[in-house]
């Protein structure tokens, strides 16, 4: 009897259980539904040291460039940071993420002008919603020292994000021996058409340290292929992977100018790009010595393209000023074009005419050593003897 009641209170402890486990796994079923419908999901501690990218040390450092890039829809693969306009069964875009933690209050907005990260430099972003004339409600557990806030996807107005601002931190490591770009943080830039000039004017919103939304962005997997639809790399791959493209609009420096105030001019100022664009790409590069082959290569490069250049300028040289030149690369070994057909023609016609001159001169010298100069007779000073004697002879 003992043994039927100590099966049957079992029975009824294993059926308790079991209930119980079925509505924690409807709540938490519920809790992942409503995180995916809020579009980030709590996230611990442990699981925010996981994604974090830590900054190297002072003492690993030995060199350093701070750069601003505008990362825009149009070009390379960005269009994956702005892909789905709107929250949809793809899940939401990068802008909607960092909304929505913002509203929550899991991450910090900081000012745009200032770039300083710190404590001092951080914005309400209560303000900010009003300033911007956003409709919001307060959420319900909103507190006045926690306030968590509510809108609607169309109020954020997400078709008028065109481009981000990165600031990338490339920094050469010691422990590695390697120049890596790192980004640091980043601010969503609303592009608005001027309703008189017709113009497009950037208003850049707020800075984010990416750090605080690394853990949300690898949740958030994109495409980035138009032929392959198939989303293989997170939010996070694709910055830590460097798979953006966008342009350097400012350096930092002391006096704390972009690029076009540095450079007013188009030429100078897509010159100035492209240069530190290069000093970077080509930083790791110039830290070794290259092999020897690679030198000895790189030697019969030059002295070819040395020479065939001494050959095109003599050519030109020889002929006349209208003699034209064409200088182009050929290959790796840089060998520049001898001469033009027009400055072949004038050096040929030069030396026949030389020929010509050369010919001419010699049959006058033959001319003048045939013609034999005749000689005049010579006259006598003395006079004619008539036979008579002078009267002096006579005497003598």
């Amino acid at each position: 009897m003992r043994s039927l009641r100590l099966i049957i209170a079992l029975l009824l402890v294993a059926f308790a259980l079991g209930a119980n486990a079925q509505v924690t796994k409807r709540e938490a079923g519920d809790s992942r539904k409503k995180d995916k419908k809020d579009g980030a999901s709590n996230i611990t501690t442990r699981q925010q040291s996981f994604y974090e990218v830590k900054e190297p040390s002072d003492a690993d450092l030995q060199w350093m460039k701070v750069v601003q890039r505008e990362v825009h829809i149009d070009k390379g693969k960005n269009a994956a940071l702005f892909y789905p306009e709107m929250p949809n069964e793809d899940g939401e875009s990068l802008y909607f993420i960092i909304m929505r933690l913002l509203a929550k209050g899991q991450i910090s907005a900081y000012d745009q002008e200032a770039q300083m990260f710190d404590e001092a430099h951080k914005i309400n972003f209560g303000e900010f919603l009003d300033n911007r004339y956003i409709d919001y409600t307060l959420a319900k557990g909103s507190t006045e020292k926690n306030p968590i806030y509510e809108f609607e996807d169309a109020d954020i107005l997400s078709n008028l994000l065109k481009s981000y601002y990165i600031i990338e931190k490339w920094e050469f490591d010691t422990r590695s021996n390697q120049m890596k770009p790192r980004v640091e943080a980043i601010c969503p830039v609303m592009h608005v058409e001027d309703d008189w000039s017709g113009e497009t004017q950037r208003r850049p919103m707020f800075w984010v340290k990416l750090n605080d939304i690394r853990p949300y962005m690898a949740q958030q997997y994109v495409f980035t292929d138009d032929d392959n639809n198939l989303p293989r790399y997170s939010i996070d791959d694709f910055f830590k992977l460097n798979m953006y493209t966008g342009d350097i609009i400012k350096t930092k420096n002391l006096r704390n100018l972009s690029l076009k105030q540095m450079f007013p001019e188009p030429e100078a100022y897509k010159h100035a790009q492209d240069s530190i664009e290069q000093r970077l790409r080509s930083f790791n590069q110039d830290l070794w010595v290259p092999p020897l082959e690679v030198l000895q290569a790189r030697a019969e490069a030059e002295e070819a393209a040395r020479a065939a250049a001494e050959e095109a300028e003599a050519a030109l040289e020889e002929g006349e000023e209208g003699a034209e030149q064409v200088e182009a690369a050929e290959g790796e070994e840089g060998t520049i074009e001898r001469t033009t057909k027009r400055a072949a023609k004038i050096k040929e016609e030069t030396e026949k005419e030389s020929k010509s001159k050369k010919s001419k001169s010699k049959s006058k010298s033959k001319e003048k050593k045939t013609k034999v100069k005749e000689r005049k007779p010579k006259t006598s000073t003395q006079t004619v003897n008539t036979g008579v004697r002078s009267v002096r002879n006579r005497r003598r």
